[in-house]
């Protein structure tokens, strides 16, 4: 006898399965991360299609059978619209489902994440957040995930001699997982210098303050500094759970 399954899934990914069936990717509420197969949801007459989609927000329904999940339900609770008609926003949606498929290997329930992945896609959908603000979007889910991961960088103190950090040159190390000092830094190679208005920034992200990140005057240059941090700190994690 089948066991049933009724839970909330933000869906993340989905791929096609022969003709008519699909395979998505959910991270539920109840339940982690999930692979269910949805049968024959490609035909127009499915029940299923109204409620399970790319970035949708479900409440779904599946069994457990021996070889894979089966959906059985979908009731759509948001749909993202305005996420879903703006090519930035739906090019960040898709950076997040990679990084959030990639991170998570095991099914396990993760309630700071469930809360983080749907603060991160209403924000998205709010029509408000233009340019520079929509990065930011990606970069607060980012690095906030990776904290709750495990990851989360040394950014008070310098990582090696753990010392009070100075308002001078100071380095990015990768190996380190933090902020380094200019006497450290000559000892650990590769490094990046980094700016302290960089440093600023992710430590308003990493205490989750949305409301003062959302005012800050950031200038277009500490953006890039950021995204380039983020790129190859997100790497360094990958290598790390290879």
């Amino acid at each position: 006898m089948f066991t049933h399954y009724r839970t909330l899934g933000l869906i993340l990914k989905k791929e096609d399965r022969g003709e008519t069936n699909q395979l998505f990717t959910i991270y539920t509420k109840d339940l982690g991360k999930l692979e269910i197969l949805g049968k024959a949801i490609r035909k127009i007459s499915s029940k299923l299609r109204s409620g399970a989609d790319i970035f949708y927000l479900s409440e779904i329904e599946f069994i457990q059978g021996k070889a894979y999940k089966t959906l059985t339900d979908a009731i759509s609770i948001s749909k993202f619209e305005n996420l879903r008609k703006n090519p930035l926003r739906l090019r960040i949606a898709y950076k997040i489902s990679e990084i959030l498929d990639n991170l998570i290997r095991g099914q396990e329930a993760d309630e700071k994440i469930w809360q983080l992945l749907n603060e991160t896609f209403r924000r998205l959908d709010t029509l408000s957040l233009v340019g520079d603000r929509l990065s930011l979007s990606y970069y607060y889910f980012l690095w906030n995930f990776l904290s709750i991961l495990g990851y989360q960088p040394e950014i008070y103190q310098c990582a090696i001699c753990q010392k009070k950090l100075k308002p001078e040159k100071i380095y990015f190390s990768q190996k380190e997982k933090g902020i380094i000092c200019q006497n450290c830094s000559e000892g650990v190679k590769p490094t990046k210098e980094i700016k302290i208005e960089i440093v600023k920034i992710l430590r308003v992200i990493l205490k989750k303050d949305w409301q003062t990140l959302s005012k800050l005057k950031i200038e277009p240059q500490y953006i890039n500094s950021l995204a380039l941090i983020s790129k190859e700190y997100l790497s360094s994690v990958l290598e790390l759970i290879k």
